[in-house]
């Protein structure tokens, strides 16, 4: 007979609520602690409420531990292989980070040990002078232009205008950046980030530190 699968896919909440437990903090001590209010870390703990950078960054520094712990569980026992991971994108639950130039939406952040990292990004900067300087990451990405149109910067290439439904393979250690093509307020768009080194979701977050 075949055995079901037990789906064990740990949101942002039973990842806070599985690190609290293992320091024995109440609630209340967590918040002292991270300076998070009590109500907000209970509804994020029960998945009614995600959080934004600049509170995951505020819990990272007062908790003392690194930002992508707080994107998949982590554990001492050896990696198994899996043959029937999923997980389902929903906006309502991405880990939102908020710049300047960009409103990110990382998506699945509750599986362990990626290959690839799916964002949404909104992009709002409308010219290369506004964005500043280009960014540079470890890996390769592809983006997807859902809606609206946008320009693609790159370190050594020409700009490229992408309309929606066009994409483009960058390999991500060039520098880069995207801006909203003429006339486009904001633009939408699918990355999909990978690379064949340890810690992207570091290096990924640190670019907006």
């Amino acid at each position: 007979m075949a055995t079901r699968l037990k789906p064990e896919h740990p949101t942002l909440g039973t990842l806070l609520k599985a690190l609290r437990a293992r320091n024995g903090w109440t609630l209340k001590e967590m918040s002292l602690k991270s300076g998070i209010p009590v109500s907000t870390l209970s509804k994020v703990e029960h998945d009614r409420l995600t959080l934004t950078y600049d509170k995951l960054l505020q819990l990272s520094q007062r908790l003392n531990i690194r930002m992508s712990e707080l994107f998949a569980e982590t554990d001492s026992a050896p990696e198994t292989q899996v043959t029937a991971r999923r997980s389902i994108g929903d906006l309502d639950r991405a880990v939102r980070v908020n710049t300047a130039n960009y409103d990110y939406y990382y998506l699945c952040t509750e599986l362990r040990r990626k290959r690839m990292i799916p964002v949404i990004t909104k992009v709002r900067a409308k010219t290369a002078e506004e964005f500043g300087d280009l960014v540079h990451h470890s890996g390769e990405e592809y983006i997807f232009v859902v809606s609206g149109r946008i320009v693609v910067h790159t370190e050594f290439y020409d700009p490229v205008p992408l309309e929606a439904g066009e994409s483009i393979y960058i390999d991500s250690n060039m520098g880069h950046g995207y801006v909203t093509g003429d006339g486009c307020d904001e633009a939408v768009i699918l990355g999909v980030c990978s690379s064949a080194e340890d810690g992207l979701m570091d290096s990924l977050l640190n670019l907006h530190g």
